[in-house]
């Protein structure tokens, strides 16, 4: 956050540690961890149209594909959690590079009705190969351990284990996003002819932030699967690709904390107003319409913004005084001479 300086960012990434080791203390387990599965099935999203200008429409293949291995792994094969997580995020960087390498010689529109396509080619898998439960799903996960010693079957030790591997998620999104590989996926979602005329090998850089995009996904799948002890087909649906980019563009898309916010308003929504049933969908539409018309570029994109408009102004005095000084200088070197 270039909006502060050092010190103040330091600070805030301290508190921001602080209240994810508090957070079990004040709220479910369970559920923040639903939550940070979300946040980083969205953070994938936003890592792939944000910041290279690729829109997908599939992405819970790779979330569920991942959650099917995932839960496969462990009750079938009875492996090591861990194992279990590098697995599903292997499957799902494969399913990831058989539809990049097809996707990604398509632009706009054409590029995500192809991942959608593919999407539901994996849910078709997902309803009728048999290892896969059908309908039913695979249920009845057990909670494995972790390194062999680290059992997940508390709640609040599986938090913390999750919050590990969602933080590292994020440190990864950063250092991807502001590293010269970022740079030039930015080039490339701003002008893809001119990146290919500087010499850049686009369809390369495109299908490795597709692969990376697909690992980070699927590591939320298995980490879902592992808390519910559940895979099922919503996770394979279209609608949760869904839900993905409605938190992007609630959050606010080309922020790294937009998922994350987004997540936490569209989750809480599900879980705290369960009740309500179907109109849970009514109101989430009207929250998108209310974010849509009052913070175009989503909330943290907006709060983004005001604060860059904020800087302008307080820059504004001392630039003009910059150039006065600058214009004087002039005038005087000119008599001068």
């Amino acid at each position: 956050m270039h909006f502060f300086s050092q010190r103040t960012n330091t600070l805030l990434l301290v508190l921001a540690l602080v209240a994810l080791l508090l957070a079990p203390l004040v709220a479910y387990p369970v559920f923040l961890i639903k939550l940070m599965c979300y946040a980083l099935l969205a953070a994938s999203v936003n890592l792939l149209m944000g910041y290279a200008g690729l829109l997908s429409f599939g992405h819970a293949m790779f979330f569920g594909t991942a959650g099917y291995a995932a839960a496969h792994a462990i009750k079938v094969w009875g492996w090591d959690g861990s194992a279990a997580i590098v697995l599903a995020m292997l499957c799902a960087m494969a399913v990831a590079v058989v539809t990049g390498l097809l996707a990604i010689r398509r632009h706009g529109i054409y590029f995500s009705m192809i991942t959608l396509a593919f999407s539901q080619v994996i849910y078709f898998f997902a309803l009728r190969l048999p290892f896969t439960g059908g309908e039913d799903g695979i249920q009845n996960v057990p909670r494995p351990e972790v390194f062999g010693f680290i059992s997940l079957a508390d709640n609040t030790t599986l938090y913390y284990f999750a919050a590990t591997l969602v933080a590292a998620a994020f440190w990864l999104i950063y250092r991807i996003v502001y590293s010269p590989f970022g740079q030039v996926l930015r080039a490339i979602r701003d002008s893809e002819a001119r990146a290919q005329s500087l010499g850049y090998q686009v369809l390369r850089y495109k299908l490795v932030i597709f692969v990376l995009s697909a690992a980070l996904a699927g590591l939320a799948g298995a980490l879902k699967v592992i808390t519910f002890q559940l895979a099922t087909l919503n996770d394979v649906n279209w609608t949760t690709s869904g839900e993905a980019l409605l938190i992007c563009i609630v959050g606010g898309l080309q922020t790294l904390l937009g998922p994350v916010i987004g997540a936490a308003i569209i989750v809480s929504m599900q879980n705290y107003l369960v009740a309500m049933a179907e109109w849970v969908l009514i109101i989430q539409g009207l929250v998108f319409v209310v974010v849509v018309m009052l913070f175009r570029k989503g909330i943290i994109g907006q709060l983004y913004a005001w604060l860059e408009t904020r800087q302008a102004r307080q820059a504004a005095p001392q630039l003009e005084a910059h150039n006065q000084a600058e214009r004087q200088s002039r005038s005087q070197t000119g008599q001068g001479a």
